[in-house]
């Protein structure tokens, strides 16, 4: 007897959608969509998107970014690495969990944030970005964000209030965060390192003597934060902050 291929085929959907429109608050909740794909729920609405990317410099890496919804409608921080990711992705998320991505934020210049910009402005999203982000995009030939802001952005996204904010250079010198006050996310970026991080990663375009002082600015602006992502690594806390500043001090 042949086994119900269907079936089968559902269960990984069925589960995404329980996951994605239950919105209980299952924080830690993992779904593993495929080898290169994760969601994870951190709380009501939220959920961090993990990409896995093979590079020739670093071997296979995975990339955070972060995913509110609500009434159906998503906003999505910081894209995949490249076009393909993108992709899949996008089309998990409006072919099979019928969500609409509206519009993109984009931490700095660097393709585990914008990789797949061009293929989610095919599709009419909006995207915001830092000034300074749009010009190293010109500079090196790059998709640019549509909006841009010099120092800080407050957006409304359904009914939801997000601060968009440059604090500064560190692994970049556009890295902006994204903290949504009334559920105390902020998402870092690679302006952040992970618990499990033993240095600051790639520095090729970081601004090593800014870092610490942009994180301390952070740590003084946003001070009710209950969760932080970084841009590679395991979310946790405001130690996430701490530990950040030490691997900075370690490599001076």
């Amino acid at each position: 007897m042949k086994p119900n291929r269907t079936k089968f085929l559902l269960i990984p959907f069925l589960t995404l959608f329980y996951v994605l429109y239950g919105f209980g608050d299952e924080s830690g909740h993992t779904i593993m969509v495929n080898q290169d794909i994760q969601l994870i729920q951190i709380a009501d609405s939220f959920f961090v998107h993990t990409t896995w990317f093979n590079s020739p410099d670093f071997g296979r890496y995975p990339s955070n970014g972060l995913i509110y919804i609500n009434n159906g409608r998503a906003l999505m921080i910081d894209t995949p690495v490249n076009n393909e990711l993108t992709s899949r992705l996008y089309t998990l998320l409006t072919d099979s969990m019928k969500v609409r991505i509206k519009k993109i934020i984009v931490g700095h210049f660097h393709d585990d944030c914008l990789g797949g910009l061009s293929f989610l402005h095919e599709q009419g999203l909006e995207s915001y970005g830092c000034e300074l982000t749009k010009q190293k995009c010109i500079e090196l030939n790059l998709p640019q964000p549509e909006n841009t802001f010099s120092e800080e952005l407050i957006m409304d996204f359904e009914g939801k209030h997000i601060i968009c904010r440059y604090f500064g250079g560190g692994h970049t010198i556009d890295n902006i965060v994204v903290y949504f006050p009334e559920d105390k996310i902020l998402f870092g970026g690679c302006l952040i390192r992970s618990m499990t991080s033993k240095n600051l990663g790639n520095l090729q375009d970081a601004v090593v003597n800014e870092w610490d002082k942009t994180i301390l600015k952070l740590k003084d602006e946003f001070k009710d934060i209950k969760y932080v992502i970084p841009g590679h690594g395991p979310y946790g806390g405001t130690e996430l902050m701490d530990h950040t500043l030490e691997l900075v001090k370690a490599r001076r």
